[in-house]
């Protein structure tokens, strides 16, 4: 009986320490961290939500979107020579065709690919820009034909 009692003691003094376990939810495999998963893909996986006050994204190499403005602008960008606005025609026809942005990845490839903050964050921007693009575009239309209007 003294025997099952100590054994009994012990196994409830192991149980309570481990519930009590902060790190019970970590794992590390093969130097790369997991939080809330047995297997981290990356040097830091969370299977979860985080919550938190701020994130900061260096850029690593990518390019901010101001190319859109300097290629308006100046004609040419020196960032990103190969970026081109495309006509709201052109951009209607790619909308029907695709249903998605140009650029932006589709639905069915952010569910199985996911999406990086720092490429959508810029993706996002570039088409902030492209907009304000075309709403000052239609409203000089607009100024011309206010203007055409007041002359008759």
């Amino acid at each position: 009986m003294n025997r099952l009692l100590i054994f009994a003691i012990i196994l409830f003094s192991l149980s309570a320490t481990a519930q009590r376990n902060p790190f019970a939810n970590l794992t590390e495999k093969n130097g790369k961290i997991g939080i809330g998963t047995t297997s981290p893909d990356e040097l830091l996986t969370v299977k979860g939500k985080i919550h938190t006050q701020e994130v900061l994204v260096d850029l690593d190499g990518a390019v901010a979107p101001d190319y859109v403005f300097e290629s308006h602008f100046n004609g040419f960008s020196e960032m990103m020579p190969e970026y081109r606005l495309i006509s709201l025609e052109e951009l209607e026809s790619f909308l029907k065709e695709n249903n998605h942005l140009p650029n932006v990845p589709s639905a069915a490839t952010m569910q199985k690919e996911g999406i990086s903050l720092k490429e959508m964050n810029l993706i996002l921007l570039q088409k902030i820009e492209e907009l304000t693009l075309y709403t000052l575009q239609q409203q000089k239309e607009i100024d011309a034909l206010k203007e055409k209007i007041s002359e008759k």
